[in-house]
């Protein structure tokens, strides 16, 4: 089973500086060697475990961070694989961010500045539902957008997508070279099942709220948003930081792959826990000795009624 799941990370990693063809080389609906949900729930759940164990020595070491990026067209299953991977790992540690549309405050900044305010600290896992990546996406299949963006004119020419490819690659690397890793994940998932998850949530009353006349719309730039991700996964897939495309037609095994490529993540940085200083070995041994030597303290109620019972007798 290990053999199968690690196979299959590198299936989904996109090389570095290779092109790619998202529509021809990437199946939605891949599920590699795992035909069903329930071959896979017992490695879901070992890999959960897995991932707060090591999530548990990230936190005590205190010397890296990990910042996870989820990447997708709506209903592609961002929330969903967040609230199933990380339900093991202690909340503590953990902080999701979910990036909308910018405010008049953060227009007024560089686009990467709301995103660096919500960076892990170290001994953190940070998850960024929705990222930075929106300035590649979003904004390049609506650039009048950018009239929105406090930037001088002259630098919305036709170079700005190649320089903020550049930028974002030297971000990343500040990142790593600082001890926070980087995860990317494109959740990537077919217009059909789209459509389907969108039914769903409109004939569903307690999905109701996750439905927005806006997803409408913006399925009939389904072409766009497909071109701009494959330019975008082709510029920005770095040895430092890649992107994993993850086939999202089927929640379960997206919860897999995602579980499976943090965990082995997270295992390859050695983490171990912090190993204290003979004086404080000393100072544990001897608050160990002094509580030993403490009385047994106040009887418990059943512990009382036993000890009158004995002296009755």
């Amino acid at each position: 089973m290990k053999d199968r799941i690690e196979k299959l990370q590198d299936t989904f990693l996109v090389p570095p500086g290779r092109k790619l063809d998202l529509h021809k080389d990437y199946d939605p609906g891949y599920t590699g060697d795992f035909s069903k949900k329930e071959e896979t729930e017992e490695s879901i759940a070992k890999g959960i475990q897995l991932l707060a164990g090591l999530q548990d020595k990230l936190w005590a070491q205190n010397t890296y961070a990990l910042l996870i990026i989820l990447q997708g067209m709506d209903a592609a299953g961002k929330d969903s694989t967040i609230k199933h991977v990380m339900s093991g790992v202690n909340p503590q540690g953990v902080e999701v961010t979910g990036f909308g549309e910018p405010s008049a405050e953060e227009h007024d900044h560089d686009y990467l500045w709301r995103h660096a305010r919500a960076l892990p600290r170290r001994g953190n896992i940070g998850i960024f539902n929705r990222s930075y990546y929106e300035e590649v996406l979003v904004v390049r299949v609506h650039p009048e957008l950018l009239d929105r963006e406090q930037i001088p004119a002259k630098l919305k020419d036709k170079n700005i997508w190649n320089r903020r490819y550049e930028e974002i690659n030297c971000f990343e690397k500040y990142l790593v070279n600082n001890g926070i890793m980087v995860l990317k994940f494109f959740l990537n998932i077919s217009k059909d099942v789209q459509k389907k998850r969108f039914l769903e949530r409109v004939g569903e009353p307690e999905k109701n709220w996750k439905f927005s006349a806006s997803d409408i719309g913006e399925r009939k730039f389904w072409d766009a948003y497909m071109a701009a991700y494959q330019e975008m996964l082709v510029n920005t897939s770095t040895p430092t930081a890649p992107w994993y495309i993850i086939p999202a037609d089927h929640k379960w095994f997206t919860r897999l792959a995602v579980t499976s490529i943090i965990s082995s993540t997270l295992d390859q940085l050695n983490l171990l826990y912090p190993i204290i200083s003979t004086g404080s070995k000393e100072a544990l041994i001897a608050a160990k000795e002094e509580m030993e030597q403490e009385g047994t303290g106040p009887l418990t109620r059943s512990e009382s009624g036993k000890r009158i019972k004995k002296n009755r007798k």
